[in-house]
């Protein structure tokens, strides 16, 4: 069926960590047709802000027909989507983008999950859905949130910056500090993380997937706002450019530079 734009309804939500929230939204039509690391857009109920706001689908539940988002506050509209209660209205488009190619976590591989802030929800519905050997890696600033709902799937390990909890500094030190090994890798979050992420696999020869972070303005493709660089040319502007939103967000590393 393809994206499809709703008038959804809010089924819960709850506050994760300081400015960190997550919300189920009761809205089939698109949780039947969702993939991990795909997203939707979310509209605010003011008429002045005609933009959306872009976030990664966390989580789904096909038999209650109900998608997750986790998302922090940033700006203007997400602190309105915070205010949001159960049985409020709320519109979405979606499910937008490409996610995470599932056979390249076949069984008998291990693969390692790299999440980093915001970028750590789309991961746990990816873990829910592969069927190989699984580790998680989690990177924080300080709070921590999410972390115990990925430990059915795997092992879980956490980074902090300042040292709170697991290892001090980032998800790279903690892959080296518990020498973690893969056959492929799967990974969002902030474009640092990505392009050391994107280093390390490119060195060790590892299959490498990135979901990336651009602020987006469509949604879909067409306004060319979140573009990234790539190796190849792109078929629509015809320059080393990628649309995050319409080719992404996930690419193979190998796709995309720094």
């Amino acid at each position: 069926m393809g994206k499809i734009k709703i008038t959804a309804s809010v089924a819960s939500q709850v506050m994760l960590s300081d400015g960190v929230y997550s919300m189920w939204i009761d809205a089939r039509e698109i949780t039947d047709q969702s993939m991990p690391g795909q997203f939707i857009s979310v509209y605010t109920g003011d008429s002045s802000k005609l933009l959306p706001r872009p976030i990664s689908i966390c989580e789904t539940d096909r038999e209650k027909g109900l998608l997750r988002i986790v998302y922090r506050i940033a700006g203007k509209g997400t602190d309105e989507f915070s205010r949001y209660q159960a049985g409020d209205p709320v519109i979405i488009m979606g499910p937008l983008g490409n996610g995470f190619p599932l056979k390249a976590g076949n069984s008998g591989k291990k693969a390692l999950l790299i999440g980093g802030g915001i970028g750590i929800p789309p991961m746990l519905e990816l873990a829910k859905n592969l069927t190989c050997t699984k580790q998680m890696v989690l990177g924080y600033r300080d709070e921590l949130f999410l972390n115990e709902e990925f430990l059915p799937y795997g092992d879980t390990f956490l980074a902090t910056e300042s040292g709170t909890a697991g290892t001090k500094g980032n998800v790279m030190d903690a892959i080296r500090e518990h020498g973690l090994q893969s056959d492929v890798i799967f990974a969002c979050g902030p474009t640092p993380m990505l392009k050391s992420l994107r280093a390390y696999a490119l060195e060790h020869h590892i299959e490498c997937y990135l979901s990336l972070e651009e602020k987006m303005a469509c949604g879909i493709g067409a306004c060319l706002a979140c573009v990234c660089k790539s190796s190849e040319k792109d078929d629509h502007s015809m320059v080393h450019n990628k649309r995050v939103c319409k080719d992404g967000p996930v690419f193979k590393a190998e796709e995309v530079e720094f």
